[in-house]
């Protein structure tokens, strides 16, 4: 008798697993919104349910789906709490990059704890110079392992996370850096000001003579030049928290129209869901959720390509990253068009405090300045006219020389 290997779960299995979790999450979104309080139940309800293994191989403890699969989930995360997905999205390319590792325990040791519930966040962008020039975080030689010195900002998710991936100068080296997150010498903040995705955990986090061991230093960090598939991977995911505030906002609105009474004089129909123009608002509120996931679910179809075939073929990462950038053009001018557009349903009422649709604009506004549409369109089109090579894993901050270019 042979031995057949487990199989992974399928859609209609995730979605029962996961459907009442969102439901819980859902439940409180309105409330965390208004109190500021960060999703630390929450976190640990997805802990609980193993969200983090999604992608983790069945042989190590995992669900073992497919990069889809996951988007497909992170859709239906985003839907409940836009937030969470934004917070978690270090967490599963820190992932993906195990499956991508050549096998050994190290590899084994990673994927089996995030089987477990361990997550990861991350402390790449810094103030100021940043990384522009070289990272400003240093790792210095201290005995038979490393220390470990500077300030990020933008460290999303990081107070959600059991580790933080940490990108440092070595020597003049870009490395990636795995810090426990309650190691000494490690301070957080949830100094996050951004008037929407509040609750990102995005704030400052100081590294201060944080003991390094020499095996925590993962090779090349964020920021390496040349093409990668992670700066895909990770647009993929904010798109996908688009897509979940679109959809989240559709329904938002219509159960809002259905349960109202109060119209106007000059209204087209007594009740505003009669009211044809009203009606209108609601189609392209849906065919602006449709829209943004099925852009969200065909550029994951090109990552699971690009990763089942080892993510090393150039032609590959730069089909994925072109993808990606067209997806996000699309995607961002859908949802945050859709987004104002729904309090077009409705009079001074629907702007109350109490019910917040407010947030939908708010969260998709911020999610979509993280990577600005503006620069990703002239790269396309540079791209696309003079063969200039996309820009993969790029950074933020001041620029000392050739500013004026």
């Amino acid at each position: 008798m042979t031995s057949t290997a487990p199989k992974p779960v399928s859609d209609a299995e995730l979605d029962t697993l996961f459907a009442p979790v969102y439901a819980e999450i859902a439940a409180g979104a309105v409330d965390r919104e208004i109190d500021r309080r960060l999703a630390h139940d929450e976190i640990r309800r997805l802990r609980e349910a193993r969200f983090g293994a999604l992608r983790v191989p069945v042989e190590f403890g995992g669900f073992g789906v497919s990069v889809r699969q996951l988007f497909r989930q992170l859709i239906e995360l985003a839907a409940a709490e836009s937030n969470l997905p934004q917070a978690l999205r270090v967490h599963f390319v820190f992932v993906e990059d195990q499956l991508l590792a050549e096998p050994g325990p190290a590899r084994e040791h990673w994927l089996r704890a995030a089987a477990q519930g361990t997550l990861v966040g991350n402390a790449i962008t810094e103030p100021g110079t940043g990384a522009v020039d070289r990272y400003q975080t240093r790792l210095t030689p201290s005995g038979d392992g490393w220390l470990l010195n500077g300030t990020k900002y933008y460290s999303t998710g990081s107070l959600y996370a059991d580790h933080i991936l940490v990108a440092a100068d070595r020597a003049g080296e870009r490395v990636g850096v795995l810090v426990d997150a309650d190691a000494d010498g490690v301070r957080q903040h949830d100094d996050w000001d951004g008037f929407g995705q509040r609750l990102t955990a995005s704030g400052t986090t100081e590294f201060t003579d944080v003991a390094v061991p020499a095996d925590r230093v993962l090779g090349p960090g964020y920021g390496v030049a040349g093409p990668t598939y992670s700066t895909s991977y990770l647009q993929l995911v904010q798109l996908a928290v688009l897509a979940g505030i679109a959809q989240r906002a559709e329904r938002d609105t219509r159960e809002w129209v259905a349960g109202r009474r109060r119209g106007y004089t000059h209204s087209a129909a007594d009740l505003p869901r009669h009211d044809p123009l009203v009606q209108q608002v609601i189609g392209r509120l849906s065919a602006a959720a449709f829209g943004a996931r099925a852009s969200v679910l065909a550029v994951a179809d090109v990552l699971d390509e690009v990763l089942a075939r080892g993510a090393s073929a150039e032609s590959d990462l730069i089909d994925a990253e072109l993808a990606a950038a067209h997806a996000q053009l699309g995607v961002i001018d859908t949802v945050l068009a859709a987004t104002t557009q729904l309090f077009e349903v409705g009079g001074a009422s629907i702007v109350s405090e109490g019910l917040r649709l407010d947030r939908h604009w708010r969260n998709a506004r911020t999610i979509s300045v993280h990577n600005p549409a503006i620069q990703k369109a002239r790269a396309i089109g540079d791209h696309l006219l003079n063969g200039t090579p996309l820009p993969f894993a790029w950074s933020a901050g001041e620029r000392t020389t050739g500013a004026a270019r």
